[in-house]
């Protein structure tokens, strides 16, 4: 069968919950946020369904809305919690643009090297736009947090 299983990272593999307060007020503490993602713990459901997305003979890629400067970190993290190897797509350093955009983006560029399966989210609005675009989406809703850090990437960043 093969193709890609995309998958986000904070929310849906890594579980952002302890360093969402850094975004609850103005301005929002974005370098803080992004530096802390190194203590985060593996969300069991994601790190289930990128080990089942390898086992069905797809290949894992990983798209996420961190900086291209935290690029490093996250490799670091991706390792040491045990997820699968994987292409990482980042956004670059002074790119402001929304998730719902750039992630559409990605999908297309990897589009064009293998057919993707799936994409894996929980930004309600990325979900929507990756769908309109014409990808089937598993909407990641295991994580449940307060809407605070979709609603910061959408309005970019300060």
């Amino acid at each position: 069968m093969g193709g890609y299983a995309v998958f986000d990272i904070d929310g849906v593999l890594a579980d952002v919950r302890h360093r969402l307060h850094y975004l609850e007020r103005r301005p929002r503490r974005w370098e803080t946020f992004f530096r802390m993602a190194v203590r985060d713990d593996v969300l069991a459901d994601g790190y289930e369904l990128a080990h089942e997305s390898v086992a069905q003979g797809l290949t894992v890629a990983y798209s996420t809305g961190r900086p291209e400067r935290y690029r490093a970190d996250t490799q670091d993290w991706l390792i040491r919690v045990g997820l699968p190897a994987g292409d990482l797509h980042m956004r670059a350093d002074h790119d402001r643009r929304p998730a719902r955009i750039t992630k559409v983006q990605v999908a297309r560029r990897l589009q064009a090297q293998l057919p993707i399966r799936y994409l894996v989210d929980d930004d309600d609005r990325v979900v929507e736009a990756l769908r309109s675009a014409g990808f089937e989406v598993i909407h990641a809703t295991w994580m449940h947090t307060a809407p605070t850090l979709h609603q910061a990437q959408e309005e970019g960043r300060s």
